[in-house]
């Protein structure tokens, strides 16, 4: 079957569509065949249907967060040990979220957990990876608006569960109700159970995280993300200066 047709050359994209990723079609996710004037998917297709069901997901790292790098502070200032930890998730970001590992930070306010977090979520993004990125109370708010939406709740959960990495900032700071761990635990389970990535930070070590959110929810977070990354000491959000170089 010929790719030519709506493929300009070099696997280039139309106006208005994303490059295919393959260098195959032009972006559309079909490759047509003008001898029998049919289409077929690209290999892209699964992909580009992908990322529009995560487009409206908030998936871009904050205006604070945007120039975080390993060798400019404050990362330089975080423990080396569990630096070293999440660079070595963000070097292997795409085999680590093809087989749905995860990474979870703990520990006081202001030690770093969110700026690692960002780091691997800024890694899954430049590798192409769909992503979404929440705080937790955003989340809940933006859960319980989407009930009076066309699309449902539970449209949002089936979009929320299938993006390649889900980063929940700050889990454990939300108002504790029962429809609150009703989606928290249906949010984690269908990652659990397919086997698809996800970062979060919490203040709550997972005894604490436990009372929070429930058993259920910290033994599927443990399976998924191994043991939590600790992050303990003074309060450095104060000192934090984005164009500050650190030998």
């Amino acid at each position: 079957m010929s790719a030519r047709g709506s493929r300009p050359a070099a696997g280039g994209a139309v106006d208005g569509l994303a490059p295919c990723a393959f260098g195959i079609c032009d972006g559309s996710g079909f490759v047509v065949d003008e001898a029998t004037n049919t289409a077929s998917d690209c290999r892209c297709r699964p992909l580009q249907l992908a990322n529009a069901r995560a487009r409206s997901l908030e998936a871009r790292i904050p205006r604070k967060y945007r120039d975080v790098a390993f060798d400019r502070w404050p990362v330089t200032a975080i423990s080396p040990p569990v630096v070293d930890e999440v660079r070595r998730f963000c070097h292997r970001v795409g085999e680590n979220l093809d087989e749905g590992r995860g990474m979870w930070l703990v520990g006081d306010s202001g030690t770093g957990k969110t700026t690692l977090a960002m780091l691997v979520s800024k890694a899954a993004i430049e590798a192409k990876r769909t992503t979404a990125i929440y705080s937790m109370p955003r989340l809940m708010a933006v859960l319980r608006e989407a009930i009076d939406t066309e699309e449902g709740l539970l449209g949002l959960l089936d979009r929320l569960a299938t993006v390649d990495l889900l980063h929940i900032d700050d889990l454990g700071a939300e108002h504790r109700t029962d429809w609150v761990l009703e989606q928290i635990y249906s949010i984690v389970n269908t990652r659990y159970e397919d086997q698809r990535s996800i970062v979060i930070t919490t203040n709550n070590m997972p005894a604490e995280l436990e009372e929070q959110i429930g058993r259920r929810t910290v033994s599927r977070l443990i399976e998924m993300c191994g043991d939590p990354l600790p992050l303990f000491g003074t309060d450095n959000r104060q000192e934090y200066q984005p164009d500050r170089d650190v030998a």
